[in-house]
C-alpha cells in the first residue's frame, strides 16, 4: 500500500494548516495519552441510554484516569431477549456527543463492524470524530461477527474468510482516504477515483488503527502490516494462552516485516465484584507481563459507574509503575 502524502500544502492551501495545529496542541495540552507509548488501561460500555447516563459513565471515567473508554457497535445488544430489553443506541452517533463532552480520555468503537458501513464512509466518520474530539479517536475495526443482527435487519453476512478479507480491504481503503489528497483503490469488494476525505483528522499521519481479531490467516497479518493497536479476545485472562497468543503476534509481525513493538497488543478482561478487585492488581501484572500494552476493562453490571473509582483504585497503579 502507498505510503501516506504529506497534507502541508493541501492544507495550507485550504487555510486549514492554522486550524490543525491549534486543535493538535489543544489536544496535546488536555494531557490525552498516545496509544503504544505506554501500557493504556481503557473500559467499555454497552449504549441502551438514556444519553445523559452514558455521557455521566464516560466523564467519570475520564474523571478518575482511564485511559480510553469504548463503545460497542451494534444495533441491538448481542444477546436476544423481550423487546423492552433491545434497546442500543448507534454506537458513532453517539461516540461524536460523547466526544464533545468528554475533556481528556482517548475513544472510540470496540470494534466498528466493517459490513455495516462503506469504508469510505468510516473514513469520513473518523476524520469527523477526531476533529470532534481534538484528537482523541482510536479507530478501531473488524470483519463483523452478530449473524441475528444481520439477518434482523437484511445485512449481508458472508462467510468467515470472505469478511476477513472485505475487511482487509477495508482497512486499507480507510488509511488511504485519511492520509491521501485523492484516493485511487482497485479492489476485488472496493473502489476509489480520485476520492476526496476532507477535512482530516487532527491526528497525523491518522488516528491510530485499532484491528480487532484473531484469525491467524488474514486478520493478524493484517494488524500486523496496518494496525497501531491489535486487539484479540480472551476475556479469562488466561495468562498462558495471552502469551501464545502475542509471542505469535509477534512472529507474525517479523514475517511481514513489521517491528513487533510498534504495534500495541490489547485485549479486554470482566470487572470482577467488590471482592474480587483485592486480588485484580497481581492478575493485572500477570496480564501486563505477557506484552500486552493496553488492557480494556468489559463493562461494569448494569453500567454502575460508581465501579470505576474502585477500579481505578485498584488497577490504575499498575499501568503507573
Amino acid at each position: 500500500m502507498p505510503r501516506g502524502l504529506s497534507r502541508r500544502g493541501f492544507l495550507t492551501s485550504l487555510g486549514a494548516a492554522a486550524l490543525s495545529t491549534r486543535l493538535a496542541a489543544t489536544a496535546r495540552a488536555a494531557g490525552t495519552p498516545a496509544p503504544g507509548r505506554r501500557l493504556q488501561c481503557g473500559i467499555t460500555v454497552f449504549q441502551p441510554g438514556p444519553f445523559e447516563e452514558l455521557l455521566a459513565f464516560w466523564q467519570e471515567a475520564d474523571r478518575v484516569g482511564f485511559d480510553s473508554v469504548f463503545l460497542f457497535d451494534h444495533f441491538m445488544p448481542p444477546s436476544p431477549g423481550p423487546p423492552a430489553s433491545e434497546r442500543c443506541l448507534e454506537a458513532w452517533s453517539v461516540l461524536s456527543a460523547l466526544a464533545a463532552g468528554t475533556r481528556r480520555i482517548r475513544l472510540g468503537v470496540l470494534v466498528t463492524g466493517n459490513t455495516y458501513r462503506h469504508p469510505a464512509l468510516v473514513a469520513k466518520m473518523a476524520a469527523t470524530v477526531d476533529q470532534v474530539s481534538r484528537g482523541r479517536l482510536i479507530l478501531g475495526l473488524g470483519a463483523g461477527w452478530l449473524q441475528r443482527e444481520h439477518v434482523a435487519y437484511g445485512i449481508p453476512f458472508y462467510t468467515a474468510p470472505e469478511r476477513a478479507k472485505r475487511l482487509r480491504e477495508a482497512v486499507q481503503v480507510v488509511k488511504l482516504l485519511l492520509t491521501q489528497e485523492k484516493s485511487t483503490f482497485a479492489g476485488r469488494y472496493y473502489t476509489l477515483k480520485d476520492a476526496p476525505c476532507e477535512p482530516k483528522g487532527v491526528q497525523t499521519p491518522h488516528p491510530p488503527i485499532l484491528v480487532g481479531g484473531m484469525g491467524p490467516k488474514v486478520v493478524q497479518p493484517l494488524a500486523a502490516r496496518h494496525a497501531d493497536i491489535w486487539h484479540f479476545w480472551n476475556p479469562a485472562a488466561d495468562v498462558p494462552a495471552i502469551k501464545r497468543l502475542c509471542d505469535g503476534f509477534d512472529a507474525i509481525c517479523a514475517r511481514v516485516g513489521r517491528d513487533p513493538n510498534t504495534v500495541a497488543k490489547a485485549t479486554s478482561m470482566p470487572v470482577p465484584n467488590d471482592a474480587g478487585l483485592k486480588q485484580l492488581r497481581p492478575q493485572v501484572r500477570a496480564v501486563l507481563e505477557t506484552g500486552v500494552r493496553h488492557l480494556i476493562f468489559l463493562p461494569p453490571p448494569k453500567n454502575d459507574r460508581k465501579v470505576l473509582a474502585r477500579l481505578a483504585d485498584a488497577v490504575l497503579p499498575e499501568f503507573r509503575r
